[in-house]
């Protein structure tokens, strides 16, 4: 990859049907059904909705033998309704599905975590070189029918790693991390290659930003390290609904895409599965504007290290970078002041002038031409002016520039005057590549003066701003850069919602929280009560824990694994009964899904972590 000009991955091109996806092809779109697999009427409907909505590939899950024998029958209606669209298999558990479905559909997507280890226990076991060794002996003697049945019916495989279902053997040798995913891939992937079959295609998936974009970096350069260059599927996993949906899958897909990585998207949200695809083509056709832009001349920095998460180290001024949590200063050039309590920005720009009305107990930043030192308040400085910060005896002195504007005289004075923080904005097409850029010149000058990332847009429609933002912001918080945002909107989109936004990016990007965070799966063939309800309640009752993650899963395949890190969690064990969870701990077994709502609350109350909403 470049870092700073966009360029795509070249990878090998895997064969789909009359769809194929790597090498020059467009970036793929899909989703997956959430009928069961076995009412071939629904699921053909629902299948058909998809592919209106323009979807590429529509996938399945065939959790057993009957299902994936009926994958026939679905398949043969979409033809018949003259859709041409490929048919993907959903596996986990159940080679004897796979091999079936494989003989119907053009694309079977295969879990190493469960193909062949058993389901998880979440237990540690130790494992000689020789043990470790049969172990992968018996993957490969698993996957050699498959293989040979997909060669035979010219049928492609996605490996298809997820986080929260890492095999116990992989965690007791790697852990719970990024690391463990990719060897978990690898394992498999090099079986395929040997046996000389490479219509594949590959997917790291978790809920969690950091890691899924930590692990296909790592993939990408362990691909990289032995010749390989098989595409890519992305994907946020549990990504939830609304706009936490939106602004996580931007966040984490966003990043790789604008690193010129993944070749498929999958948005998944916890929503009608045709919803998912006008949101995913909305990003793609953002990130891929890109293409061709002005070249950005940029040199990264010795320290920096795309394969790590250690953030920028940068000098604490006011409550503004240091160890401090990255600030949101919201736009108020306006003049309206209404705000959402529970997503009060840290700073308001309110341009030349400080209004009457304007709230005394936000800070305030002011042009630099109309600052009168009043209290709580501090100028903001311009390119055309930066000599002035000088004479300046404020507190808190904000820099306005862009990359094009930085020379050897601003560096002089971001690395002497010690209170200034740069608002650094852009109007490049590829604004992540000018503001990385702008980021690793800083560090290659030892300057560590915290940096507010600013970006400005012109949406009158809420879904089309997140998805924007989160894919600009997210790229470079995940980088580890950015001590806070600022977005400017001239649509007509409240600036209220804007800032909600704003704090929705920055819990997406894991580098603050400022509410409740939901775990909550997309649902499929598999989910065992009625998703989109549960999760309407589950918040209704909870939005207000802000200290807590809670996940909200339709079955057991990635559940307790995808909710590692959440303190509770509500799963689908059989049709109409829940299990709950503290933390990766059953709790609770069997409750009907009528009452576990109140039953999970009963349970964040029993351990402390209850507090009542405010009135």
């Amino acid at each position: 990859m470049n870092f700073f000009n966009y360029k795509r991955r070249k990878t090998s091109v895997v064969n789909i049907g009359n769809t194929p996806l790597g090498g020059d092809n467009p970036i793929r779109i899909q989703s997956m059904t959430n009928t069961n697999t076995n009412d071939t009427e629904a699921s053909v409907d629902q299948i058909i909705r998809i592919i209106e909505a323009g979807g590429d590939y529509v996938r399945l899950t065939a959790q057993g033998v009957r299902e994936a024998e009926n994958l026939a029958n679905i398949k043969k209606e979409v033809r018949d309704r003259s859709y041409s669209t490929p048919l993907i298999a959903d596996i986990h558990f159940n080679p004897r599905a796979a091999e079936a479905a494989a003989k119907v559909v053009e694309k079977v997507r295969i879990n190493p975590g469960n193909f062949v280890d058993k389901v998880k226990t979440f237990a540690t076991f130790e494992y000689t070189e020789e043990e470790y060794a049969q172990e992968l002996e018996k993957i490969k003697t698993r996957l050699l029918p498959l293989i040979e049945i997909c060669k035979a019916n010219k049928t492609a495989i996605r490996i298809g790693v997820n986080h929260g279902s890492l095999s116990d053997r992989i965690m007791s040798r790697y852990g719970d991390t990024p690391e463990g995913m990719v060897e978990s891939c690898m394992e498999f992937l090099r079986i395929f290659v040997e046996e000389d079959f490479t219509d594949i295609a590959i997917s790291m998936k978790t809920s969690n930003t950091v890691v899924m974009t930590m692990a296909v970096r790592l993939l990408v350069d362990k691909m990289n390290e032995e010749g390989l260059a098989f595409p890519l599927h992305l994907g946020v996993t549990e990504a939830g609904d609304g706009e936490d949906g939106r602004i996580k899958s931007a966040v984490g897909i966003g990043a790789l895409l604008s690193d010129g990585l993944g070749d498929t998207i999958r948005v998944s949200l916890s929503e009608d599965p045709e919803y998912e695809i006008p949101v995913a083509k909305k990003l793609v056709d953002y990130i891929t504007l890109r293409e061709n832009h002005p070249l950005i001349d940029g040199e990264i920095a010795d320290e920096f290290d795309i394969l790590s998460t250690d953030k920028r180290k940068t000098d604490a001024v006011g409550n503004i970078g240091g160890d401090n949590l990255p600030v949101v200063i919201s736009d108020r050039r306006n003049g309206q002041f209404n705000f959402n309590p529970h997503f009060l920005p840290d700073y308001v720009y309110v341009g030349a002038t400080l209004a009457i009305d304007a709230p005394r107990s936000i800070p305030a930043i002011i042009d630099f031409e109309g600052w009168t030192g009043e209290k709580n308040t501090y100028p903001l400085f311009r390119f055309s002016n930066y000599r002035e910060i000088y004479k300046n005896n404020a507190a808190i002195k904000f820099l306005e520039i862009s990359y094009k504007q930085l020379c050897g005289e601003i560096i002089d004075v971001l690395q002497l005057e010690k209170n200034v923080v740069v608002i650094l904005t852009t109007d490049h097409i590829n604004g992540v590549g000018e503001q990385r850029a702008f980021i690793h010149t800083l560090m290659n000058n030892e300057c560590a003066v915290p940096v507010v990332l600013n970006r400005s847009y012109n949406e009158d429609e809420a879904e089309n701003l997140q998805i924007k933002a989160g894919a600009d912001f997210g790229t470079v918080l995940l980088d580890g850069f950015g001590n806070g945002i600022m977005i400017e909107n001239t649509g007509c989109i409240p600036q209220k919602d804007i800032d909600s936004y704003m704090f929705g990016i920055l819990q997406a990007a894991r580098v603050r929280t400022s509410k409740t965070e939901y775990i909550s799966c997309p649902g499929c063939g598999r989910t065992l009560f009625d998703l989109q309800d549960t999760v309407a309640r589950i918040k209704a009752a909870t939005s207000h824990l802000k200290h807590l993650k809670i996940g909200i899963m339709g079955c057991i395949v990635n559940g307790p694994g995808e909710m590692a890190d959440a303190d509770y969690g509500y799963v689908g064990a059989e049709r109409g009964k829940i299990t709950l969870y503290k933390k990766k701990q059953a709790i609770e077994k069997g409750i009907p899904s009528e009452m576990a709502v109140e039953r999970l609350i009963q349970l964040i109350k029993d351990n402390g972590d209850w507090v009542e909403p405010e009135k």
